[in-house]
């Protein structure tokens, strides 16, 4: 089963790839790697989300750099490929209007952390606010996944091994939810 692949030897490098990754272009979040390697690994659960927190803000970074140099040459190609080029306007009337609270909410919830990280180096805003909004954020969000599996242990791994099919669309309907709600703001 997926716990027991979780396991196997390079797992670990699999996830940093996903993490760093996933805050520049790839659809796929590492909550979705995290989630079985910590039910297979409970007792490493937290150095598994510290991975995807510190892989998650250095992609991020990257995302950053890419959007302040590349923004014309990269960045408008990812997000014309999510289909979100009618938002990019409004994503920097949120950064002139919440700053830091943008990249917040775009690092906890659906809303797509790789647009976030693009567009912050494309208008330029503070590079530590990005990295501290960045750190909190995510790391608001792998710890909290990080706790609920080593609290709860086994009930989420018989829990989520009877619905894991159902989870795992739950979350790429999440994701969906995100680009769709940045798609009609």
């Amino acid at each position: 089963m997926l716990w027991d692949l979780s396991a196997r030897k390079g797992a670990e490098k699999v996830l940093m790839l996903v993490a760093f990754t996933e805050s520049i272009f790839f659809p796929v979040p590492q909550d979705l790697l995290l989630i079985p390697m910590g039910l297979a690994q409970r007792k490493k659960v937290f150095r598994l989300a510290t991975i995807c927190l510190i892989f998650s803000v250095l992609g991020g970074i990257a995302g950053y750099i890419i959007g302040l140099f590349f923004m014309e040459l990269l960045g408008m190609a990812i997000i014309g490929f999510y289909g979100l080029m009618d938002q990019y306007e409004t994503i920097k009337d949120w950064y002139d209007r919440y700053d830091a609270w943008a990249v917040a909410v775009a690092g906890v919830s659906p809303v797509p952390y790789k647009v976030c990280t693009l567009t912050a180096g494309a208008f330029k805003i503070n590079l530590a606010v990005f990295i501290i909004a960045s750190v909190i954020s995510r790391g608001v969000r792998f710890y909290l996944i990080a706790a609920l599996i080593y609290w709860q242990g086994e009930r989420a791994r018989t829990f989520l091994e009877k619905r894991m099919d159902k989870f795992i669309v739950l979350a790429l309907i999440l994701v969906l939810v995100g680009f769709i709600f940045l798609k009609f703001i």
